[in-house]
């Protein structure tokens, strides 16, 4: 008997096991994995993407900025103006023909960036003497349009699977929804602390080329497993064959078609010679769409998006979460730059990259725990409360001995210079101390342009409390940030309805866009080392507003239950649609 139960224990054991390896949600983290691993090289504006993206595109253009700074301009530009038809498309699709679609146009615009990339590494002193240099010119201009189409088709993959596949998986159970919002947030944070360091070993050890060769093979691999686990995805979860959209269509055609057979018919022969038959009048009021119709479309799609957009119950919520990418308090190519001038060197700042990783895992656990506990609303109030709270010693680096603040230096006293190039490039001299931080101050010589950036170092050491405390609150707030952005998404998630899951959540990115194309204008207006505490406490201000913004949303959604612990009975309520969702 004994031996009979351990065996019944380990069928149990195992049969478990093969059910959740075989389940719709493990099938989706792995396919998760497989696309964040590559997004380091997906040209998309997250933070893997900058490692990569400093490396390949400064190496290009003979270390300068200027084709990061385009980039970064194109992408942010298409998202701000592209999300919502983005998100209409996904809307008005099928769920599997939306999820391969994006799959593929992502994975071979960036398969394509990197035969490109290959090609131009490799011939780029042939190309640069052929007709004056502008078939190289060309060569850029189609490396960062496919990319941002790539970007695009990513932007198409994360609405589609992040925001509806994976609601319609977890099903009416809310604890599993936020579980498996929590664990691909956790795939990222992982692929934050990988994928850069395998992009680093291939550049150190190999070469640009071989980099390229890299990110096209693995793409190309990475595409087939993940369409064969979307399709797998589909085939276990029926619920997805079925849209909502799709669904009040056939309402209205057989409303239409009751209507129709309930109609009396005139007898046959009573109708006029004259009169033509009914369903030929309603074939020719049918009539195509005109041209200016058609050319119009977008636009209505835009308009309309952003209306039913400030229209949702969960309005401000979406919107203070997109103040918080008006910051420079990110592990961004800006925060980064900083940090060299200030003495931190590549391992270290690598060393903190992985440590904010860690700390927003920790964001992710904290984020389950305390929605069990207090509820999905009051969880965004605490979050937003622990981020502000760890922000405040960024705000005291500020301050402290080796700031570089100098009110007394304008950081527009060189705006025309900066942006009007006269002089040629000048040379780059670099001096390195050992054993002592050095202070890495960045110029600009008289006529030369933002992406033409002398560095020189000078041996003169300096504390390094400022930069400590300003990473260790960048670090500690990277907990209260991911755990408010996993709750406002659970809230989109749950608060809108599927028929506009796609094109909420486009503008939901658009917006996002528009305030980081802001924090990047802001930094472009004073670049100085010694404005950049005068941006700390910009950001700062911003992500106060955000999270003042979400306080207000919560006390319209929890009224005088705001602050009683336990979880959320009230229901968020849209007044033009008949569903509720509990909060």
């Amino acid at each position: 008997m004994t031996r009979a139960r351990d065996q019944n224990r380990r069928g149990g054991c195992c049969g478990s096991l093969a059910n959740y390896l075989t389940s719709a949600k493990f099938l989706l983290y792995v396919s998760h994995s497989l696309s964040t691993w590559p997004l380091v090289f997906l040209f998309k504006g997250d933070r893997m993407w900058h490692f990569a993206v400093s490396v390949f595109l400064v190496e290009l253009y003979g270390n300068s900025l200027l084709l990061t700074a385009v980039y970064g301009l194109v992408v942010a530009g298409s998202v701000l103006v592209l999300g919502a038809i983005i998100g209409d498309w996904v809307d008005k699709n099928p769920r599997l023909k939306v999820a391969q679609t994006s799959l593929v146009v992502q994975n071979v615009s960036v398969t394509l960036c990197g035969i490109i990339l290959m090609m131009v590494f490799l011939h780029k002193n042939e190309l640069l003497t052929m007709y004056h240099g502008w078939v190289l010119t060309s060569c850029y201009i189609l490396i960062i349009t496919i990319a941002n189409i790539a970007n695009l088709a990513s932007t198409a993959t994360t609405i589609t699977i992040q925001r509806d596949w994976i609601v319609v998986v977890a099903g009416e159970d809310r604890s599993k929804l936020a579980d498996m919002n929590a664990t691909i947030r956790r795939i990222d944070q992982l692929t934050n602390i990988l994928a850069p360091m395998a992009v680093g070993q291939i550049m150190t050890f190999g070469s640009p080329v071989i980099g390229c060769g890299f990110i096209s093979a693995w793409n190309l691999m990475s595409m087939c497993v993940e369409y064969f686990l979307l399709w797998k995805v589909y085939q276990k979860t029926p619920a997805l064959a079925v849209k909502a959209a799709f669904k009040v269509e056939e309402a209205e055609l057989k409303q239409l078609n009751v209507h129709k057979d309930t109609e009396p018919k005139p007898l046959e022969g009573t109708r006029l010679m004259g009169d033509k038959d009914p369903d030929i009048l309603e074939l020719e009021h049918k009539q195509e769409p005109s041209c200016a119709s058609q050319i119009a479309e977008p636009f209505r799609t835009f308009r309309d998006g952003w209306v039913s957009y400030y229209n949702q119950p969960i309005f401000l919520a979406g919107l203070g979460l997109a103040f918080l990418y008006m910051t420079v308090l990110g592990f961004d190519c800006i925060t980064t730059g900083y940090a060299y001038t200030q003495g931190l060197s590549g391992s270290i700042l690598s060393i903190l990259m992985g440590a904010s990783a860690i700390t927003g895992i920790t964001g992710t656990v904290a984020f389950t725990c305390l929605r069990r506990k207090c509820g999905l609303v009051r969880t965004g109030l605490i979050s937003g409360f622990a981020q502000l709270s760890c922000l405040i010693l960024c705000v005291i680096s500020v301050f402290m001995p080796g700031s570089p603040l100098d009110l007394s230096v304008s950081p527009f006293e060189d705006i025309r210079s900066r942006f009007i190039q006269i002089e040629p490039l000048p040379t780059t001299t670099t001096t390195k101390i050992p054993g002592t931080f050095s202070t890495t101050d960045m110029h600009v010589s008289n006529g030369s342009s933002p992406a033409n950036i002398a560095i020189e170092t000078s041996p003169k050491s300096v504390p390094i409390i400022s930069v400590s405390l300003l990473f260790a609150g960048v670090i500690a707030a990277r907990i209260g940030l991911w755990s408010f952005d996993l709750t406002v998404t659970q809230l989109l998630q749950e608060n809108v309805i599927e028929s506009e899951r796609g094109i909420i959540n486009g503008v939901q990115n658009s917006m996002n866009y528009l305030l980081d194309l802001l924090h990047f204008i802001m930094v472009i207006l004073a670049p100085n080392p010694e404005a950049f505490g005068l941006l700390v406490l910009i950001s700062v201000s911003f992500v106060a507003m955000g999270h003042t913004m979400y306080f207000r949303f919560a006390q319209k959604t929890l009224g005088s239950r705001l602050f009683a612990c336990g979880p959320d009975g009230k229901e968020v309520t849209n007044e033009n649609q008949t569903n509720t969702s509990v909060v």
